[in-house]
């Protein structure tokens, strides 16, 4: 075959591959899946590295009031120093199991970690005594994401306002609770932060499994959020959050995100 014979068909067969995309977008379109996928596949694969050279299992902090998250910097220029509330209930209460008890003027007092199985505290404590609740005061450093959202959607199923009074916290996936209030306060120095989510069973996992079991479960905080009005947007700053961390959010954000109303005490 000459020379020309080999280029002549070389683009040929060029030609017969473009004419498969009827205009310039859907050839754009093509290139970027293309991209997609071969990002997605470097990714899992520096996961699955990582995961090799050093499996890391984080339990529930023995600090449940973590340090603020500083992203780091795209350029240059210093960082400013990121929202940081002052937390005024003691460490100890934080750390225990959670608990739940009526005050006065129909006011749930929700305090302490949500473990697994902490939902059905919840419904249990609450089950004879909702035609007393008004709102469900909320101080607890988060846990169990499944619990989170049980007890989320049983406060939104009856009815109940969420609040987190100023020097309470509210984090993890306590937020989440926050979120199922038919009604939303936050104090003006309410502690409000959120971070990725991890496992506290304490078994290795595959890479494989570790980050489709991730990937649901960002999918049902971002679906719950948007059911419950909250603006899913919020979840990236978790995403962007290591675990022994916390992003706090504003007074701004809490507004913009429709997380709470920002309210004086």
């Amino acid at each position: 075959m000459s020379d020309e014979t080999a280029v002549n068909s070389e683009t040929g067969d060029r030609q017969s591959w473009l004419s498969r995309f009827p205009d310039d977008g859907s050839l754009l379109r093509y290139a970027f899946y293309i991209m997609l996928v071969s990002v997605v596949g470097v990714l899992v694969f520096d996961y699955r590295e990582m995961i090799t050279r050093a499996p890391v299992e984080i339990a529930l902090p023995d600090n449940p009031v973590l340090p603020a998250y500083i992203p780091p910097s795209s350029n240059d220029q210093e960082q400013p120093e990121r929202f940081s509330p002052t937390v005024k209930t003691e460490r100890d209460i934080l750390r225990q199991p959670l608990q739940v008890e009526l005050a006065a003027d129909g006011v749930l007092k929700v305090t302490g970690t949500i473990s697994v199985g902490s939902s059905g505290t919840f419904a249990e404590k609450t089950r004879n005594i909702v035609e007393y609740i008004k709102v469900v005061e909320l101080n607890s450093p988060g846990g169990s994401v499944s619990d989170a959202l049980e007890i989320s959607n049983l406060v939104r199923e009856k009815g109940f306002a969420t609040r987190v009074s100023d020097g309470a916290l509210c984090a993890s996936s306590c937020p989440l609770v926050l979120a199922g209030g038919k009604n939303r306060i936050a104090g003006e120095k309410a502690a409000i932060g959120v971070h990725q989510v991890y496992s506290s069973n304490g078994n290795a996992q595959s890479a494989d499994r570790a980050l489709s079991d991730g990937q649901s479960v960002t999918a049902q905080i971002t679906r719950h959020l948007a059911t419950m009005g909250v603006d899913p947007a919020l979840w990236i700053h978790a995403l962007e959050t290591p675990p022994n961390q916390l992003y706090y959010l504003s007074n701004e954000e809490i507004e913009k995100f429709k997380l709470a109303e920002v309210s004086a005490e």
